[in-house]
Order: structure tokens, then C-alpha cells, then sequence
């Protein structure tokens, strides 16, 4: 049985129930593996069992709430937003020895929508300023934040049922108290829970006199953590993932009952039948609770406008003035300038382009190499305005692919920074708006097909060597589950079903499939808001303690937050690199906007084949194409990028072969060959669907893209609908039924995987951009490459190799040499830089350049050691600096220094222990005299290495 088999299998439930009740207590699969609760299966078991709300509550987080929320409006049934807290008795700020164990449970459900914003407070508080082990909060941020909350006795957990397991039934009353106070009257509860649990029983009748002495409301709980009775077993398995231990272990930490599931309200009831009004007060809690986050939208930050100017007016300017001074005719693109400031402004993202501007400007104004990638490109205001660099008329690229007027959704400009400087943009970010009111966005790594596997047959006592037999024949490629493998697979299906042991491990990782493992950081996502953030979304703390969205990208469009995607593209800090070196040993100030774009020496390199080191176009496949394609110019480059790909690759050898005469181009209609003669007659981009559906079927082009959209998706009822509007159009533009057809059958595969010409375009220019770079500096080129790629091997070797091709000699790394990256000497060579050196530190490289500017070069390896080990140098990092070559200006015999290193390093360790010390050296005074002193040992001779022990 699959996971969503398993899942949509709902808990038995019989007659209808004589008080209504509702679970407030749930814990989901972002309780990170301890929730088995999926968000849909759990809202639609609620729904069959007839209740009418249902309340998410996870350990210290609120990764689940908003999914949560909306699936419940979809089903019908009322949300009750709240998260299962953890209080730091002690303080959330105290963290010491302790403190990972010094934290109990509180449940929290947010009233109303200042409920909600206080929860997202004390959540982001808890993770960003409290973490230790876990979120935490205290008592006096509960009290600061306590406004529009329910807070409830929680579990065993909780600082009230720990006083009573403890005996301090006085103690647990006054905190019972000090919580009521803290809410306020009414707004806390005492929660019962009944899980078969012996200390359940030992404090149920503590809990009902507490909740009778102070007056405080029941509620009945169950602290589901899965769905069903019968998915104990996997969320014990889930448990002992988290945990790293084996399922077997019995001294583990365990739920000792099955009972901590979902279960029905005849249940519940049965089993609170001695406090009736246990279970009806879950609905009164329910009734108490109305947070409506559907048309909570989060207003766009305020672009820097000056003072008294309109926005969209001081946008419509900029786009003038840009219009006047970057393109070529400006009168004859006013109209298409003027049609796009239009639906801009109708969709109301004026204020988008601007604020997209400013982080074009700021990252420009700080000499960062940047660009846009997708559809953004084929915006004139883009062009204008200066976020984008690419003439869209130029290379007629489709305004309505990036922003249509008949599909108004938020426009998305993608932009590639240097990925050495990316974290700049985000610094300049912070400091434009306020770190309180900017994020990084969190993502979840879910179990997989393969991951699933390992890691239930880690817990569950398989070897290594059984689970990747299993994992080894599952493509490694999106979308296979396991039930796929066993479907498609048949080598995988034989293992499983030949051996019961493997069918029933595959069975257990079946059950954990897809469930989210860990939280981690989008690679690229940054939200910016206009008010602080936890307004409107919980934050969490990203891998190295940044802010970081709790809620998923999809979900913070839906609530309108502005989301930026800034990636980091390594092949900008190449060229940036290249020209920085170009102007060191050339004095030559390059502008990679203006290189000449039909330069020769570049087309030619490239219909070699010499490839390596250029975007896009290195591998066997993109080679071999385009030495056969013997490419003439960017938009040429542009169709192969987009060809290059599943699918669309079928058609390289008819585009080349059409090129050179050696097949002839067809056209159906003759409407159709102006826009498809520059790809030869082949759909190669979305922007030429959207013309051809223009040309021979009378759309605009917005609805051209709608439709393209419908195709791409397949989504048939759209598809039928808009077809026949198709075949209507086609009639009208005179082309026959027949090949109105045919053309419709030739646009449905296109549409799906034809390429974005805009994004096609960008990548094409900077394709173009590096094999200019390659072809006229190359020692340039490739010591910057070198230095950008440094810590992947493969890569370096790769790099030396094409070096060696290009006779450019490459110099072994030297400790007596100027440079710590890969440097280039003579104008011809270039120096290994020590810092590429695989077990060598940066902090070592460091202090060795440190070293040699303060006192001299190094003469000899005890004079070397005892330079440099304090900055930790040790034996593996010195025997790996010895074979690398760094020392061969001290002695170019490495086996004679190997022999030695030991020695080498017992020197420096007693010459610095000295030191400390205070004792005066036989030799001098200082460090720098003592080695300018030192007649250090003449070492052994020794048969030095062989040329292929060298290489190896």
C-alpha cells in the first residue's frame, strides 16, 4: 500500500456522536520527523468524521499553518491556527549547561488576527533569539506577546503536569494561574489527554481539582501525531530517523502506546465520559478562534522616489530618458514603450519595476557583474529603466511572455549576481529596508524514494551494501516514487518480491515516502516587505542563523509578499575575474557590454570545438553541435542553448543541416515564415508560438500565451475551449481546416517544451561573453576559471589540461611566490595558487604569505615549520604542500622532504615551546634573527620520485 493509499484510508467511525468536539492538538509532518500527519490526508479524515473544525499545533514551528489553512477552507472546515510551544522556564535568552532539557510544553491557538501576528512573533523570537536545541520563548515574552492567544496545559510535557508527576500539586496550581493571568480570563484551558499512559492517570484527577479550584474550562486532547491507529509502526520509524537510532534499540526514546493518533469523536468521547464538557469545549475553543488570512495581503516596500513625484509618473520619465539614451531608434519604439507603461500600469506593478531598479543600481554602483535570466529580458521597460541589458527589439523578444494583460500575475524578474558577491546584494538589501523587514526563504527536504529507503534500513538494522542494491537501479531523476520503480523497473520489482525482508523493508520506507525531513534555504529566494515581517509570516533561523521564512515560496506569493530570486552564477565571478586580470597584466579597462558582437577569432575558436570553460556550451553533446553548427552570431548560440535539451534536440540536425542548404525549410502557410526563418523553419522559442498563433489565428498575443500556457500544462478543458476559438481564427485568416490541424498538432509539443527566447537570449550573451574572453586573453580567462573553480577537482584538472592545449604553461604552486589564488606571471604562465591545494587551510596559505612579506623567503623546511606551525600546520597539510610542488624552491627532491617532515614539525614544536617559555635561542634573539641564524641540519639525500609517483 502506497503513501497516499495508506493515508486516504480513514479511522472507522460509527454513529453520529451526541456533542460535537473537534482535535486541538496535532502535530504534523513539520513537526520534522516526529509528525507522520500529512496536511491533507489529516483535514479530509477530520471531514469524513464529521467535524466541523480542526487545529494544527507542531513542535515550536509554524512551517504548516498557512498549508494547513487553506486546505481547510478548501474542505470546509474551520482552521484553528496554533503551534505547541517551548518554554524556557529560565529565560529564552539563558543557554548553558542544562538548558536543552530545561523547557516544557505550552499549546497556543491563535483567537483572532492579532493572535496570529502575536504567534508569528513568538515563534520568530523563539527561533532566531532563543534557539537552543530548540525554539524557545518565557514567560515574559508570553506576557509582552499574550493578546488574541488561548493558551492550554499542553501534555506531559508541560510545566503544569511535570509539577503534579513531581508531587508539587501547590506549585502546579500557581502555574496554572500564572498562565490564566497571563491570557486572560477565560483564555486558558486545562487539557486532559488519554493515552493509556500510566502518569496520564496518576495526574488526570490533580488536572480536574486544578481546573474546579481556579475555575478554568476542560478540553479533551489527543496529541495526534499520525493519522491512523496503524501508523504507529512508521512514525516509530520516523522517531528512530530523527533520532539515529535502530528500531530495535529498547532504551531508545519511544511512544509507549499506539493511541497517538487522529481519532474519531465517538472515541474521544468514550474515553472523557466521566467530563462531558471536556469534549464540548474543544468547540468552544473552536467558536473563540476566527483568524481570516485570505485577503490578508502583504503591501508592496515603498520604492525611493523624490519627494512630490508620482511613482508611476517618475517610472514613465525614467523609461523616457532610458528609451532616448539606449536605443538605437527611439521614435520608431515609442509605441511599444508607451503599450507596455500601460499594462504596467493597469496591473499595478509600477512600484515592482522601480524597486527592481534600485537593485539593479545598487549592485551596478558596487561593481558587481550581474544579469536577468527568463522573461524579463523581453521587457522595453526592463531595458530602459536599466534592470535589464538586453535590447529586446534587437533580438524581438515577446513583452506579454513576461507580463500579460489577460493573465495578471505578479511579474518575476530573476537576477544572476557574481556568486563570490551575492551575499553583498543581500547585505545592500538589508540596509535599504531593515533587516526586520527582509528574508531568505525556507525550503523542506522531503524523504524520496531512495532517501526513504536508506534511511528505513538504517533504523530498521539493513547494511549499507543491501539498501543501495535497492536504490542503484531507481533513475535518479525527478519524479520516480517507489511504487514507480516497482511499476517500471523490473529489476527493482524482482528484488523485492524474490526476497521478504527487502519487501518488507520497502513497505516501511513506502509509509515514510515524501514525508518532510529537514528545513533548509532556498537557493536563491529573498521576500521584502513594506512593514516588519512577522506581521504577516512566522521567520525561522536558515542554516547559518539568517532569517528565513517559516513558510514556502508558493505561499508567501499567494499573500503577496515581493519575492526576489537572487542567484549566484559562477561564471559571472569568472568574467569578473578575467577582466580584473586583463587589466593587472594588460593595463586594458574591458566593458563586457560593449564587446564587438561578431568578433572572429571567437566564432572561430568555437567551430574548433574548444568549448571548455565557456557557459552553455561545454559537454560532448553541446560541442560536438556546435562544431557542427560553426555558430556566426549570439542569436544562433541562443537556438542551440534552447535546443539543447529532452525533447527539443530531436531537431539540431534538421536546424543544422537547414543552415548550410543541406535540407530546405517548409512552411504550412506562408504567414508562418517570417517568424520561424531565423530558427531555419523550427519552432525553437514560446515566443514564436505566441506569433504563429497571432499571425494565422487573429489572438493577441496575450491570449496566444494563455493558451501556450493551457498547452504546456495540459490542461484539456482550456485546451478544447480555446481550439475551437483556434480553428474560428484560422478560418477567418483564410487558412484551411486541414492545415489548421496540422499546425494545432505542431504547436501542442512545442508549447510544452519550446525554450523562453528571452532567457535563451541572456544566457546566449554571456555565452558569448566568455568565449569572447577565452578567445582573445586566454591566459586571462583561464587563470580566472582556475581561481573560481578551485575547490572542484575535476574542474581544476580539467582547466590545467585545456591550458596545456593552449600552451599556456601552468606553474607549480611555489611557498616563495607572490600568489595565494592562481595568479598569472610573465604576462604567459600561471601560478598554481596554494589555496587550490586539497588538506592545505586558508589560514595556513595565510600566514605563509604572512610570513614571507614580514621576514624573507623560506630557505629550508625546519625553517619553514617553524615559521608557520602555529598557524596550525600539521602533518598532512605539509606532506600535501611537498607533493604539490610548493617546496620545490627549497629543495626539489620530495622524498627528501617527505623523509623529513616529521622531524621538521618536532623541531617547530620544540623551538615555539621555548619561545613560550621565555628561553633565549643558542641563536639569536627574535624569530626573524633566530632563522637568519639557525645553521639548520643538512638533510639526508634520498632518491627523489619518480615522475608518475609525482602525478599520482
Amino acid at each position: 500500500m502506497g503513501p497516499d493509499e495508506r493515508h486516504n484510508k480513514m479511522p472507522i467511525h460509527g454513529k453520529p456522536m451526541s456533542r460535537p468536539f473537534c482535535h486541538l492538538h496535532n502535530h504534523t509532518e513539520y513537526s520534522l520527523l516526529d509528525g507522520a500527519n500529512r496536511i491533507p490526508q489529516m483535514v479530509a479524515s477530520a471531514k469524513e468524521m464529521g467535524m466541523e473544525a480542526l487545529a494544527i499545533s507542531d513542535h515550536g514551528v509554524m512551517f504548516g499553518v498557512m498549508e494547513f489553512y487553506f486546505e481547510c477552507k478548501k474542505k470546509g472546515i474551520k482552521p484553528i491556527l496554533g503551534v505547541e510551544a517551548y518554554v524556557a522556564p529560565g529565560g529564552y535568552a539563558k543557554k548553558g549547561k542544562g538548558e536543552e532539557k530545561d523547557s516544557y510544553h505550552l499549546l497556543l491557538h491563535a483567537r483572532d488576527l492579532e493572535g496570529y501576528r502575536n504567534l508569528c512573533k513568538l515563534s520568530s523570537i523563539a527561533a532566531l533569539q532563543g534557539y537552543y536545541y530548540r525554539p524557545r520563548i518565557d514567560h515574559d515574552l508570553l506576557k509582552e506577546h499574550s493578546k488574541g492567544l488561548i493558551g492550554t496545559s499542553a501534555c506531559l510535557g508541560s510545566e503544569v503536569c511535570q509539577e503534579l508527576l513531581r508531587g508539587n500539586y501547590d506549585k502546579a496550581q500557581y502555574t496554572a494561574g500564572m498562565y490564566s493571568e497571563i491570557f486572560g480570563e477565560g483564555n486558558y484551558f486545562i487539557e486532559l489527554q488519554d493515552h493509556q499512559l500510566p502518569e496520564q492517570a496518576q495526574i488526570r484527577d490533580s488536572l480536574i481539582k486544578i481546573a474546579r479550584d481556579l475555575k478554568l474550562p476542560l478540553i479533551a486532547t489527543n496529541d495526534a501525531h499520525y493519522l491512523c491507529k496503524s501508523d504507529a509502526q512508521p512514525h516509530d520509524v520516523l522517531l528512530c530517523i530523527q533520532m539515529g537510532e535502530l528500531v530495535a534499540n529498547t532504551n531508545r526514546m519511544k511512544f509507549q502506546t499506539d493511541e497517538f493518533y487522529l481519532k474519531s469523536p465517538q472515541e474521544m468521547e468514550a474515553l472523557f465520559s466521566d467530563v462531558p464538557e471536556a469534549i464540548e469545549n474543544t468547540m468552544m475553543v473552536a467558536e473563540m478562534c476566527n483568524v481570516e488570512l485570505d485577503k490578508q495581503q502583504a503591501p508592496m516596500p515603498q520604492p525611493d522616489v523624490p519627494d512630490g513625484k508620482d511613482n508611476f509618473e517618475y517610472l514613465r520619465e525614467q523609461a523616457l530618458e532610458g528609451l532616448k539614451a539606449r536605443v538605437k531608434d527611439p521614435e520608431v519604439c515609442l509605441e511599444r514603450l508607451n503599450y507596455e507603461l500601460d499594462v504596467i500600469q493597469k496591473t499595478g506593478f509600477g512600484d515592482y519595476f522601480l524597486l527592481v531598479k534600485e537593485f539593479a543600481q545598487a549592485t551596478r554602483d558596487r561593481g558587481i557583474y550581474y544579469g536577468v535570466r527568463g522573461s524579463a529580458a523581453g521587457s522595453l521597460v526592463s531595458y530602459c529603466v536599466g534592470i535589464t541589458d538586453v535590447d529586446p527589439v534587437e533580438y524581438d523578444l515577446t513583452f506579454e511572455r513576461f507580463l500579460n494583460p489577460e493573465r495578471i500575475s505578479m511579474p518575476d524578474i530573476d537576477m544572476d549576481f557574481e556568486d563570490a558577491r551575492r551575499d553583498e546584494v543581500i547585505q545592500y538589501v538589508n540596509e535599504r529596508f531593515g533587516s526586520d523587514h527582509v528574508a531568505q526563504i525556507i525550503t523542506f527536504g522531503t524523504l524520496g524514494a531512495k532517501a526513504a529507503i536508506k534511511d528505513a534500513g538504517r533504523v530498521l538494522g539493513y547494511t549499507p551494501q543491501e539498501t543501495d542494491r535497492l536504490c542503484k537501479v531507481i533513475p535518479t531523476l525527478p519524479g520516480w516514487s517507489i511504487d514507480r520503480a516497482i511499476s517500471e523497473v523490473a529489476e527493482f520489482r524482482d528484488m523485492v518480491n524474490s526476497d521478504p525482508r527487502m519487501k518488507s523493508l520497502i513497505e516501511t520506507a513506502k509509509s515514510v515516502e515524501g514525508i518532510s525531513r529537514h528545513a533548509g534555504v532556498h537557493a536563491a529566494g529573498v521576500v521584502i516587505s513594506r512593514d516588519p515581517l512577522v506581521d504577516y509570516v512566522p521567520l525561522f533561523r536558515g542554516n547559518d542563523g539568517q532569517p528565513v521564512t517559516a513558510y514556502e515560496m508558493g505561499i508567501l506569493e499567494k499573500i503577496g509578499l515581493l519575492k526576489m530570486d537572487f542567484l549566484g552564477l559562477s561564471n559571472l565571478t569568472v568574467l569578473a575575474r578575467a577582466v580584473e586580470n586583463i587589466k593587472r597584466t594588460r593595463d586594458i579597462d574591458l566593458d563586457i557590454l560593449k564587446f564587438p558582437d561578431n568578433d572572429d577569432a571567437t566564432f572561430e575558436m568555437l567551430a574548433r570545438g574548444e568549448t571548455i570553460g565557456v557557459f552553455q556550451l561545454e559537454g560532448g553533446g553541446m560541442t560536438r553541435y556546435v562544431t557542427q553548427l560553426k555558430p556566426n552570431s549570439v542569436r544562433e548560440l541562443a537556438a542551440m542553448v534552447a535546443l539543447y535539451r529532452p525533447g527539443p534536440m530531436e531537431h539540431i540536425p534538421r536546424f543544422i543541416d537547414t543552415k548550410f542548404g543541406r535540407v530546405q525549410p517548409s512552411y504550412l502557410v506562408e504567414a508562418m515564415q517570417p517568424i520561424l526563418e531565423e530558427t531555419y523553419g523550427i519552432i525553437v522559442y514560446q515566443d514564436q508560438v505566441l506569433k504563429l498563433v497571432q499571425a494565422i489565428a487573429g489572438f493577441t498575443l496575450g491570449k496566444a500565451d494563455v493558451l501556450r500556457r493551457a498547452m504546456g500544462k495540459k490542461d484539456a478543458q482550456a485546451m478544447a475551449e480555446m481550439k475551437t476559438e483556434f480553428m474560428a481564427g484560422i478560418a477567418d485568416h483564410g487558412v484551411s481546416p486541414a492545415n489548421g490541424e496540422k499546425i494545432w498538432e505542431m504547436l501542442l509539443p512545442f508549447a510544452g517544451y519550446a525554450f523562453n527566447k528571452a532567457h535563451a537570449v541572456c544566457y546566449a550573451i554571456l555565452a558569448y561573453q566568455t568565449a569572447y574572453l577565452k578567445a582573445n586573453y586566454p591566459v586571462e580567462y583561464m587563470a580566472a576559471l582556475l581561481a573560481v573553480y578551485r575547490s572542484k577537482e575535476d574542474r581544476v584538472i580539467a582547466f590545467i589540461e585545456e591550458c596545456r592545449r593552449k600552451k599556456i604553461k601552468v606553474l607549480p604552486p611555489d611557498v616563495n611566490a607572490p600568489s595565494v589564488d592562481f595568479q598569472i606571471e610573465h604576462g604567459t604562465s600561471i601560478r598554481f595558487g596554494l589555496v587550490a591545494i586539497k588538506g592545505v587551510g586558508e589560514s595556513i596559505v595565510e600566514a605563509i604569505i604572512k610570513e614571507r612579506e614580514s621576514a624573507g623567503s623560506f630557505r629550508h623546511l625546519f625553517e619553514f615549520t617553524d615559521r608557520v606551525k602555529t598557524a596550525g600546520l600539521n602533518k598532512t597539510a605539509l606532506e600535501a604542500l611537498i607533493k604539490a610542488g610548493a617546496l620545490d624552491g627549497i629543495d626539489p627532491n620530495r622524498r627528501k622532504l617527505l623523509n623529513v617532515a616529521e622531524a621538521a614539525l618536532m623541531f617547530a614544536d620544540s623551538a615555539n615551546k621555548n619561545r613560550l617559555a621565555g628561553q633565549d635561542s643558542l641563536f639569536g634573539g627574535g624569530k626573524e634573527s633566530e632563522s637568519s641564524a639557525i645553521s639548520f641540519p643538512v638533510l639526508p639525500d634520498s632518491e627523489d620520485n619518480t615522475r608518475s609517483e609525482r602525478l599520482a
